[in-house]
């Protein structure tokens, strides 16, 4: 995927032309020392790869920490919410709706018990599944009808151990297993961002 990678080039300061494309990228988590690491802020790591990945910094900003990096009259604006995971929809919304960007550019980054540790899914749509975070932006936005890329966390607590499960950190194995995956995950951001959901979608759900 390294030709994916040449595609982007840092350019955090460019003006926006009339024909930019905008793309919201949201990693879903909780802020804090205590939460650093955790499986629920899956979408935190992504996110910090992703910026990482792409030379840009994140920034304190309303209701998340914000970047942004271009490419080619896109622009991907990356923010990771601080209003907690089950206020998620404020911060989407009030980006969404500054940035003027339209909710099929919206992609949301989110930790996912029902897949298998570091098992990677991106869909067009859906329900919240039990989601805190996706419940909230759904209220939010009043639709359900926003991509979100899955990262599986595994489902690996007793019966009433939930809670604890999410908020705690991954194991040694698992981590570096979510490490070696955040890789693919930025790959897929890149490609939503450039080819579109569909073939995206055709291309990586479909790989192990």
């Amino acid at each position: 995927m390294n030709w994916l990678k040449r595609l982007f080039c840092k350019n955090n300061n460019a003006d926006n032309t009339d024909n930019t494309m905008k793309y919201l990228i949201v990693g879903l988590g909780n802020i804090g020392s205590e939460y650093e690491g955790s499986r629920h802020n899956a979408g935190f790591m992504v996110a910090d790869r992703l910026a990482k990945d792409l030379e840009c910094h994140f920034e304190l900003s309303r209701h998340a920490y914000r970047t942004e990096a271009k490419y080619k009259g896109r622009s991907l604006v990356i923010i990771k919410p601080t209003t907690y995971m089950n206020l998620s929809g404020k911060a989407v919304k009030y980006w969404m709706t500054t940035e003027k960007i339209p909710i099929e550019n919206v992609l949301v980054i989110v930790d996912d018990l029902a897949l298998p540790v570091g098992t990677l899914r991106l869909k067009g749509k859906g329900g919240a599944g039990g989601h805190n975070g996706l419940t909230d932006i759904e209220q939010c936005l009043g639709t359900q009808d926003y991509a979100r890329l899955r990262v599986g966390i595994g489902d690996n607590f007793s019966r009433g151990k939930q809670i604890d499960y999410v908020l705690g950190k991954f194991s040694e194995g698992d981590l570096a297993t979510i490490n070696e995956k955040t890789e693919t995950a930025c790959e897929i951001v890149k490609s939503f961002a450039t080819i579109g959901i569909e073939r995206t979608m055709n291309y990586f759900n479909t790989k192990k």
